[in-house]
């Protein structure tokens, strides 16, 4: 599973004009699953997520986790996180998950994530979406679980 996270100060996901999810402060997490990944997958990215201390403190330093400045999290599915530009000019996507792996996987981070104790918006599954987002710093971390 790879993670691509984004400290905000807001973001919002749009399918066909209409709203689907969106936050204030927090983390946008664009999630790709790949091949192999599993539940436990799953649960270590929302372990890390919610003790990841990416928000500054009273003295500007990232020491702070998202419960501690009441966090949300956005999480939105990213199959082409999980493609690999290694060989060619077009992305090969053969190391991704299919979808009826993959959407499941997606949908146990967020279930986890809101089971701690955090609002967590989502994108939709499988379709065409447009994020918007307010990058905050800018921060901008990949994890791979």
């Amino acid at each position: 599973m790879r993670l691509l996270l984004q400290r905000v100060t807001s973001a919002r996901v749009t399918v066909a004009g209409e709203t689907v999810g969106e936050i204030g402060t927090g983390l946008l997490v664009l999630v790709g699953v790949a091949a192999g990944d599993t539940g436990r997958s799953a649960s270590r990215a929302a372990e890390k997520l919610a003790t990841l201390r990416t928000f500054a403190d009273s003295d500007g330093r990232m020491n702070l986790d998202a419960a501690a400045v009441g966090g949300e999290f956005l999480i939105v599915s990213q199959f082409t996180l999980a493609g690999s530009l290694a060989k060619g000019r077009r992305p090969s996507f053969d190391g991704a998950a299919p979808p009826e792996v993959a959407e499941p996987l997606v949908e146990a981070l967020a279930a986890e994530l809101e089971d701690r104790g955090f609002r967590v918006g989502r994108g939709r599954f499988g379709a065409y979406m447009q994020v918007e987002l307010v990058n905050d710093g800018p921060v901008t971390f990949v994890l791979d679980v």
